[in-house]
Formats: structure tokens, C-alpha cells, sequence
């Protein structure tokens, strides 16, 4: 009985040894897709669970077990970058409406115009250099006014993981800035 076999057959132990014979080649084939290592132990996560879900439909005689492995990495690894771009897309949407609902109203002149322009585009670039989730906690901290508390139950997190988040991302923020300055 080969291990997929025996993980279809919901052993446990089956699992882990598929997990510590195949998991560094899977790992490097969704690094190569993803081209981030914490992503690429995101995908391999969602790739063993799959395996786990779907061992039973396996068939050996249409593909060999590291193909469909393969294949399965792939398929989540592409799932992700695809959830990713969703998110950063949704993330840029809010910038923007936060950037045109602050700047409506106040009749600036062209200078401050270009200056405020100028500056959006510095700080886009900036908050599209960060991680994910700092990215996120930054954003909704000073764009929704959200306190540390509010974002921590908001996003189901301990509050010292957001002041740290909020912290190394403004840092990041400030030295990027420094750079358009």
C-alpha cells in the first residue's frame, strides 16, 4: 500500500512521512511560483491539506504520485499570488478613496495640488513595499482611525502582534519616505 493510499485511508502517520519525504522538493517547486518564502509555506500548508482532503481520488494510473503532488503545489501556490493581488488590489482601492475623499473640499492651489499628488504616489509606493498584513494594520489604523485595540479585535489578533506591525511598518514607511523626500 503506497503512502497516498494510506493517507486516503486517513492514517495520520501516513501524512507526516508523504510530508517529510516530498515537503523540501514541493516547498522549492512553490517557491519558484511565488517567489516568497513565507508564501511558499503558506501554499505548501494549503497543499498538504488538500492532499489530505482528496487523497481518495488519487488514481496512480493517470499520474505518478509526485506529479499530482506537483501539481497540487502549483494549483495553491497560483491560488495564493491570485488572493495576494486581490488583497493589495481591495487595499489600493481604499487608499484611494481615503487620498480623493481628503483631498475634495479643501480647494487647494496647483503647487499644493502637485505637492499632495507627488506625495500620495511617494506613500503608494512605500505601502506597496510592505508585507501583507503590516500593510493592512497600517492602513486601517490611519486611514479608518482604528485604535490598537479596535484593530486587534477587528483582525483577531494579540495587541502587542499589532502595535509591532503598526511600529516596524511605520518604520519601513518613514525610511521609505525619506527617499522621495
Amino acid at each position: 500500500m503506497s503512502l497516498i493510499d494510506r493517507v486516503a485511508a486517513r492514517d495520520e502517520a501516513a501524512l507526516k512521512a508523504l510530508y517529510e519525504l516530498t515537503s523540501s522538493k514541493l516547498y522549492g517547486l512553490s517557491l519558484r511560483v511565488v517567489r516568497n518564502s513565507e508564501w511558499a509555506e503558506d501554499a505548501l500548508q494549503d497543499t498538504f491539506l488538500q492532499i489530505w482532503r482528496t487523497a481518495p481520488d488519487y488514481r496512480a494510473s493517470l499520474s505518478p504520485p509526485m506529479a499530482w503532488l506537483g501539481l497540487i503545489v502549483r494549483s495553491r501556490s497560483l491560488d495564493l499570488l491570485r488572493r495576494r493581488k486581490a488583497e493589495r488590489d481591495h487595499l489600493t482601492d481604499t487608499m484611494d478613496e481615503a487620498m480623493a475623499d481628503s483631498l475634495e473640499g479643501d480647494s487647494p492651489n496647483p503647487m499644493d495640488t502637485s505637492l499632495a499628488s507627488q506625495q500620495a504616489w511617494a506613500l503608494h509606493q512605500c505601502l506597496g513595499k510592505l508585507e501583507n498584513k503590516q500593510r493592512e494594520v497600517v492602513s486601517l489604523a490611519y486611514l479608518r482611525d482604528l485604535s490598537h485595540g479596535e484593530l486587534a479585535q477587528q483582525l483577531r489578533l494579540p495587541l502587542g502582534t499589532v502595535k509591532t506591525w503598526i511600529r516596524r511598518g511605520l518604520d519601513q514607511l518613514r525610511q521609505c519616505m525619506a527617499r522621495f523626500a
